[in-house]
């Protein structure tokens, strides 16, 4: 079986996206929000099967862990209001895809945030969709968009949203949205930042001590964190933390979202088999074909066959490391 790990509603219907757009509109204007359009469930099958579905089919893999579109869950635009309703919405539509198609998408919800806004609201929301069935959250670290205002993730700040992830035994997967800061291009800059500030942060803490259990995935391969996994060993040294191993590893996980052969081989030669999730984020940051190789570019599956990797450990990173980390799947497959 193989498990991608990280898969969003990239195409959603146009419909929910104009809604959005009416919605941030009647904020800023201080009107009421339209009433959400009705879309229907051939709508949301034409979507999935002209896109995800048919790459997911045509590359080989059995099962996508499916989220919203992160670069729309934009965090930093309206208040909190706005991102409670828009996460509903965002959700309701991932329930529908899963409802549609039970045996090949199992959902991961989106949650409210705003910058300085308490975390009731997301957990509440955490509540509401692990009682539908969903198996794990997307958590922002920046809900400001790229001005990193919030504490890091190691702040008590954080702890109601951990609390309730141990309690329902959720993994998370720190995942950014959109950048407001004209500095940092959303995927290029803002995502790679982002992994990377994340697995800092929780080296300078001492997170785990809390939570021995939380699981957390850092997506896009872990940032720049694999390529200087050096540099991190050597601070956490530095910085009288525990090695690697002992201070994170149990904890933190990485995907293989990462876009050509050379960067996966440099993934899996330098992280644990165990620590690495296969992931695709497709249809999603990067969707051409690559000219080097005549192969898109996130078909990451076709990196890992290659990878100079053991059959166990392949066989974790494409399966087995994915049921241990969201153990509610184990249930859906």
């Amino acid at each position: 079986m193989i498990i991608d790990c990280h898969g969003h509603y990239t195409t959603a219907p146009a419909a929910h996206t104009q809604w959005r757009d009416a919605q941030l509109a009647a904020w800023t204007s201080g009107a009421a929000a339209p009433e959400y359009p009705d879309i229907t469930d051939e709508e949301i099958r034409e979507t999935i099967e002209s896109n995800q579905l048919r790459l997911i089919r045509e590359r080989g893999a059995d099962v996508t862990i499916f989220s919203p579109r992160a670069s729309a869950m934009g965090h930093h635009l309206g208040d909190l209001d706005t991102s409670i309703a828009w996460t509903a919405a965002c959700n309701d539509l991932i329930g529908r895809v899963v409802d549609l198609f039970p045996e090949t998408f199992v959902g991961v919800a989106q949650l409210p945030q705003a910058a300085g806004a308490p975390l009731d609201a997301a957990v509440r929301e955490l509540e509401a969709r692990v009682a539908q069935g969903f198996i794990g959250v997307n958590l922002n670290p920046d809900p400001s968009g790229g001005h990193w205002t919030s504490p890091p993730l190691t702040d008590r700040y954080w702890y109601p949203i951990y609390e309730r992830m141990v309690e329902h035994d959720l993994p998370a997967m720190i995942h950014v949205s959109a950048s407001a800061n004209p500095a940092f291009h959303a995927t290029g800059a803002h995502y790679m930042n982002a992994d990377t500030t994340a697995f800092m942060q929780l080296l300078q803490g001492d997170l785990f001590a809390d939570f021995p259990t939380l699981r957390l995935i850092i997506p896009h391969g872990g940032g720049a964190v694999p390529y200087h996994w050096g540099r991190y060993r050597g601070l956490a040294d530095m910085l009288s933390k525990p090695a690697l191993a002992d201070h994170l590893m149990d904890n933190v996980f990485f995907d293989t979202c990462v876009y050509h052969q050379p960067g996966i081989d440099l993934l899996t030669g330098v992280i644990p088999a165990e620590n690495i999730l296969f992931g695709s984020e497709m249809v999603g940051a990067v969707r051409g074909i690559d000219p080097e190789t005549g192969h898109y570019f996130d078909d990451t599956l076709r990196y890992i066959k290659a990878a100079h990797v053991s059959e166990a450990d392949r066989e974790a990173i494409l399966s087995g490391n994915a049921l241990r980390v969201f153990p509610r799947l184990v249930a859906r497959v």
